[in-house]
């Protein structure tokens, strides 16, 4: 009786486990509801042309409201600054964040960066906003995302996408340059997004 006593306790216990992996990570985005991508020129889509940037793709992909909020150049201290109005004027169910990359470029300390990745995770967690975050490689060569997005992510139990832009960028046929996605590469960026967006139990 102790051994079978036993053993239906761990299977409880793993039950319990898998139920609890398996919760949705993300509020659940209705017909009506918004997605918002926001960042930098990976969101606007530079390099590829109209209608081809990746939230345009996940627009046509999921079927819901994809709103691109990229601006070229941006960095995460001006991001921080311009997100509480994006999220005012959109009132988005899910934020995209994918930024960070000018600042890498410009050598912000990687402490600054993540504050400020912080702050703005927050700022939607506030709100009720779900955040999935999208990692950027450092721009050397074979240089993966760096970590902080990554301890975000487990910080904030955040779904996150942290090899795609990193593999785009390593294969000539899915970037335009050295730092963005052509077409191609953005269609293949929405459709692994639109995938975690499914696996977090966004749609």
């Amino acid at each position: 009786m102790p051994a079978r006593f036993a053993v239906w306790l761990l299977l409880a216990i793993l039950l319990a486990a898998g139920c609890r992996e398996r919760q949705p990570l993300l509020p659940r985005v209705g017909d009506g509801d918004v997605i918002l991508a926001f960042g930098d020129s990976l969101t606007y889509g530079t390099g590829a042309g109209a209608g081809e940037s990746y939230p345009a793709i996940l627009e046509r992909i999921t079927g819901r409201i994809v709103i691109g909020a990229g601006v070229p150049g941006e960095v995460t201290e001006d991001a921080l600054r311009r997100l509480p109005g994006a999220l005012d004027a959109h009132q988005p169910k899910v934020l995209l964040l994918c930024i960070g990359g000018n600042d890498m470029l410009r050598q912000v300390d990687e402490s600054r960066i993540a504050a400020n990745l912080r702050a703005m995770i927050e700022l939607a967690s506030a709100r009720g906003v779900g955040v999935l975050l999208i990692g950027v490689p450092k721009p050397r060569l074979l240089g993966g995302s760096p970590a902080f997005y990554a301890d975000l992510a487990e910080e904030f139990r955040l779904p996150y996408e942290g090899e795609i832009v990193r593999k785009l960028l390593y294969d000539n046929g899915t970037k335009s340059d050295m730092i963005h996605p052509n077409a191609e590469g953005y269609r293949l960026m929405a459709e692994a997004i639109a995938e975690l967006l499914r696996d977090s139990g966004a749609l």
